[in-house]
């Protein structure tokens, strides 16, 4: 055995050595030269370019655009495990999960889910149906015919594109291939008075969070969430934050506007601990719930090698949960306006005495008038000695917008123009001719199934359409989820997880999901309807193109939606497209769409089945419990105050809603009394006797009228083809947005109130020459112009009352000519006629004296009162 290994050995130092001597001669080369290039090659050596030797170029060409065209959706393998997965080495770690953090506050309710219902319509699926959905050139291959819809071999043709220039100046190309900070020239002098300007570039050096002097938890805290450099916004923030300056910010969506107010906090609390006694510190004020939801995810990542308790006060979840958290007085509470002053009033031991930073995130919204008075109430229950800093994407520079949070010598940083989208974001319009509108639902269809797979968000006008077409994706084989109020907060906060969690391809969502929201693996956003203002879309295509990644919008504009799309065009800074979907494709589409009608009313039907349902328990439940004598759960708590009265938030609803709704209302209930008499004259006991006579007499002839009536308004619905309901669906969407466009050009319009000034009375001789300067110039004057320029007090008082006197009339004058009863007392009224009208009067009060009694005063009065001037006479 010996000898034959001896053997073996021997045979491989043999081979070794040929190749020994070939080595030899590979480098020795001729005359014992090494030849570089075998050397290379055989070491794998990266080769020392000469300069004189000619490169081959093997980079792509950065400046073609990626074309979004349709292609086929490739089948996701199943797998039992998941290659990736770790072991954790702690329970902590494993609870380490902030979603799982938030989910103690949400209190569950079992309801039927709507992917179940859609599940259970496929399956029972016909067969003439399904063909209908079924393309004309596939094969069976052992199919079932209740599969989902596949896509086409025919359904692959490209989209036409083209490219829609923007006119005029073109903006100026950024520096750096990136944003910059742009310190702008105020050319008004109430500007330059309110906002403090910074040098510019005095924060260009800053080119990583270590130059920031931050503390070492926050920087181990930046290293696990993987920030590396910081962004410009983060970089002139946080430097003039930490010095305790009131901020006014501005920058691009998905920029870290979070992190930028969120660090400088942080650092103040680590650095200023209050262990005297726990109490909250910092408020963030967000408008939405998902957006406090995710600030709140945020700051416990930023805080988890902290001792910095963070606390959520928002609507939609636990109260009394909430109520545990905020007796504990966290450091930082996130909040929407609501919910905290509900806790505010209810709440022991809470308050905002203590607040040190006031954050309002998405400041332009929260200061609009729909949360106007509630940031009244929450600003005058903070602490006067406070730093205040507002940050949004589209940051209002208005002094008047800003007044009322009280900012002390802000300073403005713009990084971005508050008009600009996102510069690596591709817009797309498509265009929907006049009297098209009913393709709207099948060119969304094509885009989800043909090109916009997964990854997608459709935003849509109305809470009903968003949950329509998530029943008609459904069908067509689509993973999809919805977004919007008429969900419970446990159904929104969980759709938005599994979008997170790619187990959902498109969420559809109304405005709610447009602002804040940081989806990192967004790579589309599909308008179905184009929005109400530049603002609103900027924010909605913000969604996508975050962080420095790429991202493409679609918007569908109709006939009536020209005006926004121009505006779009003319502050876009790159080129925008127009996608053109082949007509073939959209018929394809439409057919199908109409085919699904039976299926999406089936599931609508089920729907409303389980809501009755609902409904007829928890009445039977309230009954029971009312003849059983048990006392409902809900009375043994305490009735919630509020900072306004009943009458004070009808008020403040009406004055929302808009005149024209509170004259409906007040129609409304002129028709139901049977006359226009006044609210005074009105008795409610003789209305209600009267209702119930009319309604016992026609119990028998109006309930069959009513029946006839309901009978032809369903065979009326009946009798329309699905294109007209589709276009009616349509038309009702771009009917909603044009209503809210005319609601904030008339709040644009709306006058502001005349503000009186102090008159100065000059003292001494330079005084008493500008006073008869200033009276000799008013002679030149005219009546008209003295009434115009003149703001004193007397002056504004006057202006009031004879507005006020006007309208009245006006409305008094139009009754009179609609041909409304008037009595004969306020007609004595309206000529001034009547002398005991218990203090109504019409016009200004005659004085007590004689005409011209006044006149004669003593000179120490100067003649001041007609009556009494001429009794001291």
């Amino acid at each position: 055995m010996k000898k034959d290994k001896k053997q073996k050995v021997a045979g491989k130092h043999t081979a070794n050595d040929s190749t020994a001597t070939a080595a030899v001669d590979v480098v020795n080369g001729e005359n014992g030269v090494s030849d570089p290039k075998n050397l290379t090659r055989k070491l794998d050596l990266m080769k020392t370019i000469e300069n004189d030797e000619e490169v081959e170029d093997f980079s792509e060409e950065s400046e073609t655009e990626v074309e979004y065209q349709p292609t086929k959706q490739k089948n996701q393998k199943l797998t039992d495990f998941d290659g990736g997965f770790q072991f954790v080495s702690s329970v902590k770690e494993y609870n380490h999960d902030t979603w799982d953090d938030l989910m103690k506050f949400v209190k569950r309710k079992n309801r039927g889910e709507v992917n179940d219902k859609i599940a259970n319509v496929i399956r029972d699926r016909t067969k003439e149906s399904a063909d209908a959905l079924k393309d004309d050139e596939e094969d069976d291959d052992g199919r079932t015919y209740n599969e989902e819809v596949d896509l086409s071999d025919d359904e692959l043709k490209h989209d036409y594109m083209r490219v829609k220039e923007r006119k005029g100046k073109k903006l100026l190309p950024m520096e750096n291939g990136g944003p910059t900070v742009e310190v702008k020239e105020d050319t008004e002098d109430g500007l330059k008075d309110y906002f403090e300007e910074i040098e510019e570039n005095a924060n260009g050096e800053i080119q990583s969070f270590y130059q920031m002097d931050l503390s070492r938890p926050l920087m181990k805290a930046i290293g696990a969430l993987g920030y590396i450099y910081p962004t410009p916004i983060q970089a002139s923030t946080i430097p003039i934050a930490l010095m305790g300056r009131d901020i006014c910010g501005c920058a691009a969506t998905g920029t870290g506007k979070t992190a930028a107010y969120m660090l400088p906090t942080l650092e103040r609390l680590l650095y200023k601990p209050n262990l005297a006694q726990m109490v909250t510190r910092v408020l963030v004020l967000v408008p939405t719930r998902e957006l406090g939801a995710q600030v709140y995810q945020v700051a416990k990542q930023l805080t988890q090698f902290t001792n910095v308790d963070v606390g959520i006060a928002i609507g939609g979840l636990d109260v009394k949960a909430q109520e545990a958290v905020l007796r504990k007085n966290p450091d930082i509470v996130i909040a929407t306006p609501g919910r905290l002053i509900d806790h505010i009033k209810n709440t022991p031991s809470f308050s905002l005495d203590s607040i040190e930073v006031l954050i309002l995130d998405e400041a332009d919204r929260m200061l609009d008038e729909y949360f106007a008075e509630q940031m009244k109430e929450i600003i005058r229950s903070c602490s006067a000695t406070r730093q205040t800093m507002l940050f949004s994407a589209t940051m209002t520079e208005q002094v008047k917008d800003l007044a009322a949070v009280s900012l002390k010598k802000p300073v403005k940083i713009f990084v971005n123009n508050n008009q600009t989208v996102a510069f690596n974001l591709r817009q797309e319009f498509i265009r929907i001719r006049e009297g098209r509108e009913a393709d709207r639902e099948a060119i969304l269809a094509a885009l989800v199934c043909r090109t916009f797979h997964d990854h997608c968000m459709v935003f849509v006008q109305t809470k009903r359409t968003a949950h329509r077409l998530r029943i008609l994706l459904g069908l067509l084989g689509v993973k999809t989820g919805e977004l919007h109020g008429d969900l419970t907060q446990a159904q929104r906060l969980e759709s938005l997880k599994l979008f997170k969690d790619e187990q959902v391809d498109i969420l559809i969502a109304t405005d709610v999901a447009a602002r804040g929201l940081d989806i990192s693996s967004v790579k589309t956003v599909i308008n179905f309807v184009m929005p109400a203002t530049l603002e609103h879309y900027i924010h909605r295509v913000g969604r996508t193109a975050r962080a420095g990644k790429a991202g493409v919008s679609v918007s569908l504009a109709g006939e009536q939606e020209r005006k926004i799309v121009k505006e779009i065009i003319k502050n876009a800074s790159n080129s925008v497209k127009n996608r053109i979907i082949p007509l073939d494709i959209i018929e394809k589409y439409r057919n199908k769409v109409a085919a699904l009608e039976t299926e999406i009313d089936r599931v609508l039907a089920e729907e409303r089945a389980e809501k009755l349902l609902r409904q007829t328990e928890q009445q039977l439940t309230s009954a029971e419990r009312k003849l059983t004598g048990v006392p409902a759960a809900k009375n043994d708590s305490l009735k919630r105050e509020w900072f306004q009265t009943l009458h004070e938030r009808k008020e403040e609803k009406n004055r929302l809603a808009g005149e024209e709704e509170v004259e409906k209302k007040k129609a409304k209930k002129r028709k139901r009394r049977g006359d226009d008499d006044d609210e005074e004259e009105f008795d409610p006991v003789k209305y209600h006797q009267e209702k119930m006579r009319k309604e016992k007499a026609a119990a028998g002839v109006g309930a069959s009228k009513k029946k006839s009536k309901t009978d032809a308004s369903v065979n009326a619905d009946a009798n329309k083809t699905t294109k007209q309901m589709a276009r009616e669906r349509a038309l009702e969407e771009v009917r909603k947005v044009s209503m809210v466009q005319a609601k904030l050009a008339k709040i644009r319009s709306r006058p502001t109130r005349v503000n009186a000034a102090e008159e100065d009375h000059g003292d001494g001789a330079a005084g008493g020459r500008g006073g008869k300067m200033s009276k000799k110039k008013q002679k030149n004057f005219s009546r008209f112009e003295r009434d115009l320029t003149d703001v004193g007090t007397k002056n504004v008082k006057k202006l009031r009352y004879d507005a006020s006197k006007k309208q009245r009339m006006d409305k008094l004058d139009k009754r009179k000519q609609s041909g409304v009863k008037m009595s004969t007392e306020k007609m004595r009224n309206k000529h001034g006629q009547n002398k005991h009208n218990k203090g109504k009067s019409f016009g200004q009060k005659p004085g007590k004296g004689k005409p011209g009694g006044g006149g004669g005063g003593g000179r120490g009065m100067g003649g001041r009162g007609g009556g009494k001037g001429g009794k001291r006479k």
